[in-house]
């Protein structure tokens, strides 16, 4: 049995570096760490932003990814700028992959309250194989020549938006890189298209809805589809569910996120999936911390929903 879970493990990395690219992590509370997928977001919340995420994913099946991400934005005094520090630990079984990017954004006024950023992020990818799942080699021929390594790449992307609505269209991985140094077959990243969307509904003075979705598209892998729709209660309790769905897994969740004070949001996730995993897993869980400097934006003119 442990054999077949090992061989199953190097199919799937196989199947990652050959012909389906490596992809970035996925998290269920996306729509609050934009500034991952989208440099065009760093400084759109009018104030010094922290977000940190812990992602576990398929609990109680071995190797199940884990993700951990935290990242920093804030605009400067001139507030068409933004800059933005975003790190990201993704552990996928045998796989180890971290990102170190940095992002600068530029935004234009457009009508009474809407702004359009554009933005673009660079950094490195290192990159890195557990050394005893090189004992596994004879099995996959092809994991043989993926070294560790860090390699540089940059992403782009626009955001538009206004207290009430967004869009944001991305790229965060321009360069194909390739992973391994032997002949005969390639490792490459591929590149990843993000499309994201939310708004806002005023039900009463104390009520709100927040539709929101993210579509992502990387050349050699099936199109996935995030839909979310949360209820803000008194501008201090979210609470809504998630579905994801592609062309070979599925997945629903429940969201519950807290405004503590004017600062501090935490929010918790839980996400099942629906595919055959699910007979492996116990779910996905996943935190969010975020702390706001809010002191720092005078300028601040209502509520940030996204």
């Amino acid at each position: 049995m442990k054999f077949i879970k090992h061989h199953i493990i190097a199919l799937a990395l196989a199947t990652c570096t050959v012909g389906v690219a490596q992809q970035l992590p996925q998290f269920t509370q996306y729509m609050y760490n934009t500034i991952s997928i989208n440099p065009a977001y760093a400084g759109s919340r009018e104030a010094l932003s922290i977000v940190g995420l812990h992602r576990s994913q398929w609990v109680g099946f071995k190797g199940g990814p884990i993700t951990q991400t935290l990242s920093i934005h804030t605009p400067l005094r001139n507030d068409r700028v933004g800059l933005g520090l975003s790190f990201i630990q993704d552990d996928l079984g045998p796989e180890n992959f971290t990102y170190l990017y940095g992002d600068f954004s530029y935004a234009i006024p457009t009508g009474t309250d809407g702004k359009l950023a554009f933005g673009i992020k660079g950094g490195f990818t290192q990159y890195s194989l557990d050394a005893d799942f090189r004992e596994y080699e004879s099995l996959d021929p092809s994991i043989y020549g993926i070294e560790d390594r860090w390699t540089p790449n940059i992403g782009l992307g626009v955001y538009w938006s206004t207290n009430k609505i967004y869009f944001g269209l991305s790229t965060p991985r321009v360069l194909n890189t390739d992973k391994n140094k032997e002949q005969g077959f390639k490792a490459l990243d591929r590149l990843s298209y993000y499309f994201t969307g939310g708004y806002v509904l005023d039900i009463n003075k104390d009520f709100k809805f927040k539709p929101a979705f993210l579509v992502k598209a990387t050349n050699g892998a099936p199109v996935s589809y995030d839909l979310t729709a949360n209820f803000l209660f008194n501008e201090k309790l979210w609470l809504g569910g998630s579905y994801r769905i592609n062309q070979k897994t599925a997945a629903i969740g429940g969201i519950a996120d807290f405004q503590v004070s004017r600062q501090l949001r935490i929010g918790y996730a839980y996400e099942k999936s629906i595919s055959e995993i699910a007979r492996y897993s116990t779910g996905t869980h996943e935190i969010l911390l975020m702390y706001e400097f809010k002191f720092l934006s005078s300028k601040l003119k209502s509520p940030r929903y996204f």
